[in-house]
């Protein structure tokens, strides 16, 4: 009976499976890097606005808290965006003429509200409460970044769940002293003050892992 296989299939057969494993590493490498990249997570990626309002000028170098803007951020889920007439409180007095600034006094005129692009949107599966989050003494920068070295808003994190569930599982080493939360300052991760907050706000971290805790 002639022989069905030449001798070459012996090293070509282990050599088939090497480049099929190479392959499959190589897809699975290249999707991961895909999701994680900047292109996927628009991570670091300004948001275009209907006016290019600059965090770094308000915040770095007029000092203005975020409470002001934000007003909804210590009560309600949504930290809530500011309305025209907070803006016109300045700018009716400063920068009155600016080109830039025609759509906010547009909207004052009209009376129609300015319709900024949002930079950090959760899925709707997901419940996120900002309002719990200051409380428990998690500052801004934890999720936003250093907002006040930002002329356009960028998202500075990726917002999967894998980086939620990175501060859920450690929650001490993001926790800061409330007078702290809207200081827009890095946190030095402290285990002793960190376990000390965690005691003094009464927090569980094996709940904090609970699907109900974010997904409801």
């Amino acid at each position: 009976m002639p022989q069905l296989f030449q001798r070459y299939t012996n090293t070509l057969a282990p050599a088939s499976i090497v480049a099929v494993f190479i392959a499959l590493s190589a897809a699975v490498w290249g999707m991961h890097a895909i999701i994680f990249s900047p292109y996927a997570t628009e991570v670091g990626q300004p948001v275009s606005q209907v006016v290019p309002f600059s965090h770094q000028h308000h915040v770095a170098g007029l000092g203005i808290d975020c409470r002001y803007c934000h007003t909804g951020v210590e009560t309600s889920a949504f930290a809530g965006l500011p309305a025209t007439e907070t803006c016109m409180t300045c700018h009716s007095q400063i920068w009155r003429d600016a080109p830039m600034l025609e759509p906010v006094r547009q909207s004052w005129a009209t009376g129609q509200p300015l319709h900024w692009n949002r930079v950090h949107n959760l899925p709707d599966y997901v419940y996120f409460d900002h309002s719990i989050h200051i409380q428990k003494g998690v500052g801004c920068i934890s999720c936003h970044g250093r907002v006040d070295r930002m002329p356009l808003m960028a998202k500075s994190e990726t917002l999967y769940m894998r980086w939620c569930l990175d501060c859920h599982k450690a929650p001490e080493d993001h926790l800061r002293p409330k007078n702290e939360v809207f200081v827009m300052k890095d946190i030095v991760p402290d285990e002793k003050r960190g376990v000390a907050l965690l005691r003094a706000e009464e927090i569980d971290k094996t709940h904090l892992q609970d699907c109900s805790v974010c997904h409801r």
